[in-house]
């Protein structure tokens, strides 16, 4: 029954390491080097476009040791951590030009000697300008999240393709020839 309620839910097979419960020798040694497979063995590089903004290269120091935690160090997902942490950056560059774009709006309607229809021009120009960039960082942030989801779908779905049971040995061809011959 638990098996059924896992298969219509989708979640994924677990990596051996969190797996609780009795395992066949077999069954630990094939979903081992099924894990085995999903890794191509290279460390996974920062890109020079990534060292080049502090903030970039501070979120690739950060993803790379929470990979290394979870032994997933690999050249496999260097391109959309890469890619993760330069929009990381455009997402923070965006949300400081809106802050100084507040911070001048509020100076220029607080301001006495500014008249009333100046006040409204600047309100009018702040709500476009706001409304750019917020639609810009909202679609960055939507890639962001696309980007965490695939990660982790990325790394679900390479678990996903590890067999759950030990398979079946098949007959070789010589059993087969000598079951034939009745021996």
């Amino acid at each position: 029954m638990k098996e059924l309620i896992r298969l219509a839910t989708g979640r994924p097979t677990k990596p051996l390491s969190l797996v609780k419960g009795h395992r066949t020798k077999a069954e630990i040694a094939v979903r081992e080097a099924a894990e085995k497979t999903t890794l191509s063995g290279m460390e996974m590089q920062e890109w020079p476009v990534t060292k080049k903004y502090a903030a970039s290269h501070k979120q690739f120091i950060r993803m790379q040791q929470i990979y290394q935690g979870m032994g997933k160090d690999d050249a496999a997902y260097e391109a959309s951590i890469n890619r993760y942490c330069i929009l990381h950056d455009e997402v923070l560059k965006f949300e400081a030009k809106i802050h100084r774009i507040d911070a001048a709006w509020e100076k220029a309607v607080e301001n006495p000697d500014v008249d009333p229809e100046t006040v409204i021009h600047c309100t009018s120009t702040y709500t476009q300008a706001i409304s750019k960039l917020g639609s810009d960082m909202m679609a960055r942030r939507k890639m962001l999240l696309d980007i965490e989801k695939e990660s982790a779908l990325t790394l679900a779905s390479g678990l996903r393709s590890i067999p759950k049971k030990e398979q079946p040995q098949q007959e070789s061809a010589m059993t087969k020839f000598l079951k034939q011959r009745g021996e």
